[in-house]
């Protein structure tokens, strides 16, 4: 329920409510009117918190404050959410083999950083009657990253063709990473 559907005080339309106090104490099923004169004795508000409950159940408390620390909760919420970003690694069909290393390390990068990478063969002219070297390209990308870099990777999208665009969607295999470094772990401490 978003923060502005909550009535209180005088809003509250029900003519019996379930009453939990400031202290967290249910006060039991109580007229409206008594559970609004207890909130004003304590100079609190009376908040419908489940409108949707036979009666509706209210509490007694600062509405300013609940306001407060409902938003605190959201934002702590929206922290720990992790967002995905899909970046973009072009490349063409005759890249050098340094420029292959550096869009390897860029990716590498992406990658641990945990967004998806859509690895891209960009076709000029008449490389496009030649898809299978761009096929070729992303096969040896992909292997690189597994083995050279120790990223274990899962294909988000297959190999495909988007007019002179050849790409692959990647991401790392968590589990097999935690995996991974578990078993690199357990090497470490034998060897030391």
């Amino acid at each position: 329920m978003a923060k502005a559907d909550h009535r209180l005080n005088g809003r509250i339309r029900a003519p019996e409510v379930r009453v939990i106090d400031d202290a967290g104490q249910q006060l039991g099923v109580l007229p409206t009117e008594q559970a609004l004169e207890i909130a004003r004795d304590r100079g609190l508000d009376l908040v419908e918190v489940a409108p949707t409950a036979q009666p509706p159940v209210t509490r007694i408390l600062d509405y300013g404050k609940f306001k407060y620390e409902q938003a605190k909760k959201e934002s702590e919420g929206r922290k720990k959410q992790s967002r995905v970003v899909l970046r973009e690694v072009k490349m063409k069909p005759n890249i050098g083999q340094h420029d292959m290393d550096f869009k390897l390390r860029t990716a590498a990068k992406l990658l641990r950083a945990g967004d998806k990478v859509k690895l891209t063969v960009v076709f000029r002219g008449r490389e496009i009657t030649h898809p299978e070297i761009g096929r070729g390209r992303i096969r040896t990308m992909m292997e690189r990253l597994e083995a050279e870099e120790s990223l274990p990777l899962t294909v988000e999208k297959d190999v495909g063709m988007e007019g002179r665009f050849m790409s692959v969607i990647v991401a790392e295999d968590k589990v097999r990473a935690a995996a991974l470094l578990r078993e690199q772990a357990e090497q470490a401490e034998a060897t030391g």
